[in-house]
């Protein structure tokens, strides 16, 4: 049971604040020795080798750079003024068109906090000023920048490659349907809202500042076709098999780049900034991965994954106990920890269950990907949640915030069951 009271002490530990990669990697070290002794992290030189060595690995800073160079180009800020002006006449199209935007900036840019930040700072003092409901203009808004969590190229999907072992480019593909079909569900339920209370979802008002429906048009489509010409560049050469994940990391870098002189922002002092936050932001990646691989062999050596084995081969209904559980168990994490802390150490943990099972393992990681985007949104620990309150105007309180989230939490939740139970619809099957 070494392992189980270890892996209760090591969320005890998280639930307190303290830091993630220290948490796991110093219970993994007292554990480890109490246990086993020192001679247990003998070989922890040559795996922390080896996660150095790993080329898959290497699309993380690659992305979280191109993401990072876009944001500073004010990409959501023009994507969000054109598509305003395109939707905001109709019935809730203000909310439609940050959804919208939110799949746009996923797709290319993918940096959470960036999207929710600048849709925060944009949409939600303009929907609020027209009488949008508070509760939906923020769950709109959060929901939309989460987005880049499940549409590819996404951080979650690479990190979930490495630890299951499976192809990132096939991933990538296999979110495509199941991140459409949840951006579809969004703006119908934006809508249906519009619809059935036309009070919380009001049109704007059209602003005639001189410039021809067609103009508009053409505006709008200048703001969208960079950033579609980079997603059609780095997916499109990923599903081509013109270019592995990492090469077209890379050239999404340079497209960011590209795209940062076009729009006449770019600067070396860009680059710069750019470059330092993904070390940072790399950095506290790796230190977790680490931290994790720490735990894990502790676990595994304590044989903590024998006994989680054991108990979930016991359930009623074999692959169906198992991966309802599995479900619940990473829903309910999500509420109190990191995506990261999740694959790195609950992850690894199931797979093998998986395997033995028989389950298809491309499945099963783009059930646990949706799942782990909806720990964005859930209370209290939602990171979207802290962006959005950080940029809220003070008429919008936190409990606005948390009731705005709850429809969309549950419309993630049923795409989670509808992939569960029709995975034939997501091609998945």
């Amino acid at each position: 049971m070494v392992g189980i009271i270890m892996f209760g002490v090591a969320l005890l530990l998280l639930l307190l604040g303290f830091p993630v990669a220290f948490t796991f990697g110093g219970v993994a070290l007292i554990f480890g020795v109490w246990a086993e002794g020192w001679d247990l992290f003998a070989f922890m030189p040559f795996r922390i080798y080896n996660i150095m060595q790993n080329v898959v690995l290497m699309a993380v800073p690659l992305f979280i750079f191109m993401g990072l160079v876009l944001q500073k180009t004010q990409l959501a800020e023009q994507l969000l003024e054109s598509m305003g002006r395109l939707f905001g006449t109709v019935r809730g199209g203000l909310a439609v068109s940050t959804i919208l935007v939110g799949a746009l900036l996923a797709a290319s840019t993918g940096v959470v906090g960036a999207s929710v930040v600048a849709m925060g700072v944009i949409s939600l003092p303009v929907m609020l000023k027209y009488g949008y409901n508070k509760g939906l203009a923020c769950g709109t808004i959060c929901s939309a920048g989460t987005l880049g969590q499940i549409i590819p190229p996404s951080i979650i999907l690479i990190i979930l490659g490495d630890v299951l072992g499976l192809p990132v480019g096939d991933l990538f593909q296999a979110a495509v349907v199941p991140g459409l079909v949840l951006v579809g569900i969004y703006v119908f339920y934006v809508l249906s809202i519009a619809w059935a209370r036309p009070a919380a979802a009001p049109p704007i008002p059209f602003e005639d500042d001189g410039s021809t429906k067609t103009q508009h048009y053409l505006t709008a489509l200048k703001a969208i076709l960079p950033p579609l010409a980079l997603i059609i560049v780095v997916l499109g050469s990923i599903f081509a098999g013109i270019a592995t994940p990492t090469e077209s990391s890379a050239l999404g870098s340079a497209g960011a780049i590209l795209l940062a002189v076009l729009y006449r922002k770019f600067s070396w002092r860009l680059v710069f900034d750019s470059a330092l936050e993904t070390v940072k932001i790399t950095a506290m990646v790796f230190a977790i991965l680490l931290g994790a691989t720490a735990f894990s062999m502790t676990f595994t050596y304590t044989g903590g994954d024998t006994i989680v084995e054991e108990f979930m081969l016991q359930l009623p209904g074999e692959k169906w106990g198992f991966l309802i559980l599995s479900m619940l168990i990473i829903l309910l994490l999500g509420f109190f920890i990191d995506f990261v802390e999740i694959s790195f150490i609950v992850v690894p943990i199931l797979s093998p269950i998986a395997e033995s099972l028989g389950i298809n393992m491309l499945w099963f990681a783009i059930l646990i990907a949706m799942n782990l985007q909806t720990s964005f949104l859930t209370p209290p620990f939602g990171f979207s949640l802290f962006y959005l309150k950080g940029v809220a105007p003070p008429s919008v309180r936190t409990v606005d915030i948390y009731r705005g989230v709850v429809p969309f939490i549950l419309i993630q939740v049923g795409v989670v069951i509808s992939i569960l139970v029709y995975p034939e619809l997501y091609g998945l099957g």
